[in-house]
């Protein structure tokens, strides 16, 4: 195997991103070195109680409720939501203790995996093709003009993804589309958020709820800083800057579309060093993940929009299952069997992410229909949104796809 990257050197954009009890346990079956690798660079909520009772995140009105919710209750009274900013809404729970990573640090300890001569840089895919009497070998060209030969290409090259838009070639659905919704992101030394917030609200996973926005923030680095993601719905629903999907930072525009939001909030996004825009894509189902010898794994197969952070995490499962397709395989010829199998299992999994995460966006902003900003029926939606994806079981999960390649 060879990893051919785009990029002159491996690097991560963006700062913090946190795993569920599947993820973590994909890195174990995966590799084990995956996830010792990980566990050097996790955060954990810092309190105590927090970590005891396996607190994912609390969730907390962000600004002032406005009784906006899904009309009157049975006994005549009115629903919808009375809260004030700061006040908590509910909190969520998962099997295993909430930790997150800085991408950096994560991707720097796998790359420490990979054995010296398997990566190439530079190399950005522009065409995948089968080879003229190959025997159904792939011919692979780069944009700087070299080739390679191979038995079968993984495309892993993220949201953009040009081996998507081969694989899916005249569909729809090749290319990614705008949510309507875009995000702020930045990160700030714990030192001062505790100072302005406090450690519960600074070193603990917070979720700020509003209208048309919400707020995440939780600790990386060891609880050495405070990573930051603020929410916003675009009115028009459209992006206007073409193929510029992050924007340099403009804190006034920042502060602007929160205005009139609570003290917290505020105090946040004040704190924040040079919050770059980012807009916020996904992908529309896929009919399929591969094409012959040619499969699509991660974000070029499913991107979807972090609201569940679980995005990251699929992509851990996608390869922990077709590794153990592909360590099944006896024959070249099998390849696309195993790609298959791989599509079979893996695609109504990922692509209920996608649609999942979507639908939380909306319900972090008092957007959903039938839900509003009641807050009952706010709790009941988060009881049940995540353990789908938490409780899996990943072994059972790849026992299918052997069967379905075993047939």
């Amino acid at each position: 195997p060879h990893l051919y990257e785009a990029a002159p050197a491996f690097a991560e954009i963006g700062a913090g991103v946190a795993f569920g009890s599947n993820s973590i346990a994909a890195m174990r079956l995966l590799d084990p070195a995956i996830a010792s690798a990980y566990e050097r660079h996790a955060t954990f909520h810092a309190d105590p109680d927090a970590r005891r009772r396996k607190v994912w995140s609390g969730y907390r009105m962000g600004m002032d409720g406005r009784a906006r919710g899904r009309g009157r209750g049975s006994g005549g009274e009115e629903s919808g939501n009375r809260l004030k900013a700061g006040d908590f809404i509910h909190e969520v729970r998962s099997e295993t203790e909430r930790s997150s990573v800085h991408r950096a640090r994560f991707l720097d300890a796998m790359v420490e995996l990979v054995p010296e001569g398997y990566a190439s840089f530079g190399k950005r895919v522009v065409e995948v093709r089968e080879r003229v009497g190959g025997d159904g070998e792939l011919e692979v060209r780069f944009a700087d003009g070299s080739m390679v030969y191979a038995d079968a290409v993984v495309g892993c090259d993220g949201v953009k993804s040009r081996v998507r838009q081969i694989v899916l070639a005249g569909e729809p659905e090749m290319e990614p589309v705008f949510t309507g919704k875009y995000a702020y992101r930045g990160l700030i030394p714990m030192e001062e958020a505790v100072e302005a917030l406090g450690e519960w609200t600074a070193k603990n996973a917070h979720f700020h709820w509003g209208y048309d926005g919400h707020v995440l923030t939780f600790p990386i680095e060891h609880g050495n800083t405070m990573n930051v993601v603020a929410f916003r719905t675009k009115k028009d629903g459209e992006w206007e800057y073409g193929s510029q999907w992050v924007l340099s930072g403009n804190k006034e525009r920042m502060l602007s579309d929160y205005e009139g939001w609570g003290k917290e909030v505020q105090s946040i996004l004040r704190m924040m060093r040079s919050p770059d825009i980012w807009a916020l894509f996904d992908h529309l189902p896929a009919k399929t993940y591969y094409k012959g010898r040619i499969c699509l794994l991660g974000d070029s197969a499913h991107a979807s929009t972090p609201h569940q952070g679980a995005g990251a995490g699929m992509a851990i499962e996608d390869a922990f299952v077709l590794s153990r397709l592909l360590a099944r395989i006896k024959d070249k010829r099998q390849l696309e069997r195993a790609f298959s199998a791989y599509d079979t299992v893996r695609r109504p999994r990922t692509q209920k992410l996608v649609s999942t995460s979507r639908d939380a966006g909306c319900l972090y902003e008092f957007q959903k229909e039938g839900v509003g900003d009641d807050v009952e029926a706010l709790k009941k939606d988060l009881d049940g949104r995540m353990r789908w994806v938490w409780d899996a079981d990943l072994e059972e999960h790849v026992g299918e796809a052997l069967k379905t390649f075993d047939g």
